[in-house]
């Protein structure tokens, strides 16, 4: 051990989290329909698996992309060898082509001012070291992703302050949540750098309102910092009101060329929106040709391969395609995130109102035995375990309150989540009865002890009579 890093041997990575616990017990157990039907369903893994059937319809039309043809020409050699860091110019031309069409093209991007990374982990890792020194604080809103814990800290040393936010106006950024972690940040001698949020939220499945993203911007120019909009989930608003990029509000109160247009960056992926974890597809953009450059060297250690990047560039340059792909996409999400709305009402539980995203925040708290972050896990323990649903719980996501799960509905099919419905179903009903059971019960156990505790006192005054009676006889 005296011959490893400190980092190699460091338990700050995050992954005791029971947001990854959760994984563990899926992939010890998982469900499938025929050759495990009793194993532990996946409902903790943001993925969106409803339109992969567009994906390969479009691959089957256009074999060159995928085979590695230009025009029926070979270019294997051309996509095999070097390529440097700056990525394919059609590439980026076609990703910020495609994040404009996601944002009603009411904003723009320069192709010059975007860095490829290998996914958004890499992403936000990366525009972490570009903006913070070791122990520099970022404001987060909470409830957040888990792995933000270990992306933005674990290597860079960065430190977390949460902005927390309460289901009283759902769960909504107000101006005395950010000035209370600015002072406790300060309380704890920590820089603030700046602010990262997620809109669409992860874990809300909420798109933040204009009011929300002036508070934002108003604040980080008082203070002079920085602010991260990570806005992978941007093409999965499926229902109104409609996503507002942060580029946009900055567009509309006329802030380019000033220094806050220069403090606001982006964080997106393809690993939401069009379902290609697995890619490994991010990006940063920045208006600060500093950060792009800095951000540039450092995307070195996380390149998006020559294939990906063609057979990519292909498919977002085909306008159509895109189009129909965007509009029948948010259709699905719509469809399915209904369907897990309507299972969860039937086994009386209900969760936040969201229009975008892969998941639902689920309102368990009246599932809790006490409303505390023991009786959360041990309530989570019965679901992972018992039930065999992995659900992520609000504390994994630093939620102030306890009873709130992140229950995704896009990585299965139609089948499974009904299956996940019914087993939850018939839980709350067993948990339902048992109490239902319990009043009577413990209705008579008090009216037993009653009637011992009149057996005990004419017990004791048939003894004190006894004794009495004893005395006088001596």
């Amino acid at each position: 051990m005296g011959l490893l890093s400190r980092k190699a041997t460091c338990n700050s990575h995050g992954q005791d989290s029971s947001y990854f616990l959760g994984w563990q017990e899926y992939e010890k157990n998982p469900y499938h329909q025929l050759h495990n039907p009793k194993g532990v369903i996946q409902m903790g893994l943001a993925e969106n698996q409803l339109s992969f059937d567009l994906l390969e319809s479009w691959l089957a039309k256009n074999p060159d992309a995928v085979g590695c043809k230009r025009d029926g020409q070979f270019i294997f050699r051309e996509l095999a060898l070097f390529q440097d860091y700056h990525g394919f110019p059609a590439f980026k031309k076609a990703l910020v082509d495609f994040m404009a069409e996601i944002r009603g093209n009411k904003v723009t991007f320069d192709p010059n001012h975007i860095v490829l990374t290998a996914g958004a982990t890499s992403a936000n890792e990366t525009i972490m070291f570009c903006l913070a020194e070791q122990r520099d604080a970022f404001l987060l809103p909470t409830p957040y992703y888990p792995g933000f814990d270990r992306d933005l800290k674990w290597r860079t040393g960065a430190e977390i302050v949460p902005i927390h936010c309460t289901s009283s106006n759902g769960f909504q950024i107000t101006a005395s949540a950010i000035e209370e972690a600015y002072r406790q940040a300060q309380k704890q001698k920590l820089r603030v750098n700046g602010i990262l949020i997620t809109n669409p939220s992860n874990p809300l499945g909420t798109t933040m309102t204009r009011a929300e993203l002036d508070l934002l911007i108003n604040f980080i120019a008082d203070k002079e910092i920085h602010l991260i909009s990570d806005e992978i989930y941007s093409g999965t608003v499926f229902s109104s009101p409609g996503f507002v990029s942060i580029m946009e509000v900055l567009k509309d109160r006329n802030l380019e060329k000033t220094k806050v247009w220069d403090r606001v960056h982006v964080v997106y992926s393809l690993s939401k929106d069009l379902g290609l974890p697995g890619f490994r597809v991010g990006a940063i953009y920045s208006n600060d040709p500093t950060v792009v450059a800095a951000a540039t060297k450092m995307s070195s250690f996380g390149l998006v391969s020559s294939q990906t990047q063609y057979l990519l560039s292909v498919m977002l340059s085909d306008n159509k395609f895109r189009n129909y792909y965007i509009a029948k996409n948010k259709k699905r999400l719509q469809k399915r995130q209904r369907k897990l709305v309507s299972g969860l009402e039937k086994a009386g539980i209900s969760c936040l109102e969201s229009n975008a995203g892969l998941f639902c925040w689920v309102d368990m708290r009246h599932l809790l035995i006490s409303n505390t972050f023991k009786a959360e896990m041990e309530l989570w323990e019965r679901i992972v375990y018992d039930v065999k649903l992995n659900i992520s719980p609000g504390s994994s996501c630093h939620c102030s309150e306890p009873g709130w799960f992140r229950v995704c509905f896009a990585n299965m099919s139609e089948d499974t989540l009904k299956l996940a419905m019914q087993r939850l179903k018939s839980f709350v009903n067993s948990i339902t009865s048992s109490n239902n059971k319990s009043q009577p019960e413990l209705k008579n156990l008090r009216k037993e002890s009653h009637r011992i505790e009149k057996w005990i006192t004419r017990l004791s005054h048939s003894f004190q009579s006894f004794h009495d009676w004893e005395q006088d006889k001596r």
